[in-house]
This record gives structure tokens, C-alpha cells and sequence, in this order.
């Protein structure tokens, strides 16, 4: 596995490659979740190359820039393990040099949800990975669907801006009990850690009962209130167009149930089709 931590050191790795390459981007604190990324792409028959890079432009002011856990080394290590053979590890200079002046600026799928949440996430999100797309010139990217609005945003962005990259969604790791993977769980505490299997268990009542026919309100108002009994506090629970995220009053396909909700000190994701 080749490690790149310069612009001339991922140019000289990158050249080893051909067209073809699947690229991974994460902010390292990798898990099971993205082990499964880099598989999916090693499945396709094609090099796999990776980010690890905290960025700092998709945290807000109030936000958990600085206690995102950064475990390099254990990174490297699954990467490797898992047949990754390139990651490109750039510092914040790299990315975001002093006489850069440019910034993407997204609306469509970026513009609620998340997005309203989180002013200027998504188009950090959004720079960080064109930025990402241009320095390793992948063929295919791979995205895990916890974070169903992001895969969107970035869709969008890379359709919209003629980027030569194909985007690749892959389906959400869980725990045994239902609980999506990700780099935060690790900030449960084990009280909220048997906890929130309780936010996909609300979104499975409701994804049951829209399937049943029951009208969207009432559907989701079942969801919500599961989620009210087990101590979770929703910032959005709702049914959307899977593509557009607009909301859905009656259901009609391609729709996806989203939701986001507060444990404590630490915000769950979560997302599942629906039809």
C-alpha cells in the first residue's frame, strides 16, 4: 500500500494507476462502514485508493472539529488489511492554500434537512471532495448511505460541474441491533449506547405503516412518538423525494424516510427506502 502526504508524493503514486481507480474519501476514525466502501470497490476489479482528511470546512462554529477522534495509524492498518492500495493523507495546506479563493456553492438536495441544520456544511462538503476528485482523479466513488442527503449533494455536484466520476452508493453497516455505523458512537456513553437502536426501530414502525397505506402524518407521527418514549429528541424525521430531498405529503416512489435525532451529546443518522 502506497501512502502519499504531499501533492508530488499522490501525482508520482497516482501515475502507478491506470484510468480506472476507486477512491474511498474519509475523515479517518474508519470502522466497519468504511472497510465496506473500500471492498465494494475492490469488488469492481479496479485499484482502490483512500483520503483520510478531517476537514475543516463542513464544521460549524459550535461544532466537534477539534474532538474528532484522528487514529491514523489503526486507519492505515484497516486500509491495508482490507487490499486498499493508495491513500492520500494531505495536511489542511494541501487542501486549502493560503491564496485559494474559491468555494462550491450547492442548493437543490443541499438546501434543507442537514443543510438547514448545518449552514455551510454542505458546501464544505461539497469543495473538499471536488478538491479530492481533482487530486486523485478516480473513475469511481464510493459513499456509504448513513449519510443519504451528502451521497445526494455530492451526485448533484459532480453532474452538475461535469465531473468525469462516477458515484457509488453503498449500502449503511450496522450493528447487530440495527444501529448504523459511525465514527461518533464511539462518544456514547453505554447507557446511550442500548439506547439508539431506538431511532431504527421508529424508522422501521413508520416505514411499516406507510407500506400499509397509512397517510404520511400519521405514519411519521408514530416514528416521532417511538422516538419521544425511548429519550430521543428528532431534529427531522420525515419522508422526502430520495433524490431532490423535497418533502413527500403522499407517498410516491423514489421516497426515503430520513431522520436525525439527539442522544445526549451526539446527533444519530439514519435513512431507509421506502418505495
Amino acid at each position: 500500500m502506497r501512502i502519499a502526504r504531499t501533492i508530488s508524493e499522490l501525482a508520482s503514486a497516482r501515475a502507478a494507476f491506470g484510468v480506472a481507480l476507486g477512491f474511498v474519501p474519509t475523515m479517518g476514525a474508519l470502522h466497519d462502514g468504511h472497510v465496506a466502501l473500500v471492498t465494494a470497490a475492490r469488488a469492481a476489479n479496479m485499484p482502490v485508493a483512500a483520503s483520510i482528511f478531517v476537514n475543516p470546512t463542513q464544521f460549524g462554529p459550535n461544532e466537534d472539529f477539534l474532538a474528532y477522534p484522528r487514529t491514523e495509524a489503526a486507519d492505515l492498518a484497516k486500509l491495508e488489511a482490507a487490499g486498499c492500495d493508495l491513500v492520500w493523507l494531505p495536511d489542511v495546506a494541501a487542501m486549502y492554500p493560503a491564496d485559494g479563493a474559491s468555494t462550491i456553492l450547492v442548493a437543490g438536495p443541499a438546501e434543507r434537512w442537514e443543510g438547514a441544520l448545518r449552514p455551510g456544511h454542505f458546501a464544505g462538503v461539497a469543495t473538499v471532495v471536488a478538491k479530492l476528485f481533482g487530486q486523485v482523479r478516480p473513475s469511481h466513488a464510493y459513499f456509504g448511505e448513513k449519510d443519504w442527503q451528502q451521497i445526494q449533494v455530492i451526485a448533484r455536484m459532480t453532474a452538475d460541474l461535469l465531473l468525469p466520476v462516477t458515484i457509488v452508493p453503498v449500502p449503511t453497516v450496522r450493528e447487530a441491533d440495527g444501529l448504523a455505523l459511525s465514527s461518533r458512537n464511539r462518544f456514547l456513553t453505554a447507557e446511550e449506547r442500548r439506547t439508539a437502536p431506538a431511532l431504527r426501530a421508529a424508522m422501521t414502525l413508520s416505514v411499516a405503516r406507510l407500506r400499509d397505506g397509512v397517510a404520511v402524518p400519521a405514519a411519521l407521527a408514530a416514528g416521532v412518538a417511538r422516538l419521544g418514549e425511548a429519550g430521543l429528541s428528532p431534529d427531522y424525521f420525515a419522508l422526502v423525494h430520495a433524490h431532490s430531498l423535497a418533502p413527500l405529503d403522499v407517498l410516491a416512489p423514489p421516497a426515503r424516510l430520513i431522520a436525525a435525532a439527539k442522544l445526549g451529546r451526539i446527533r444519530l443518522l439514519d435513512n431507509a427506502a421506502v418505495c
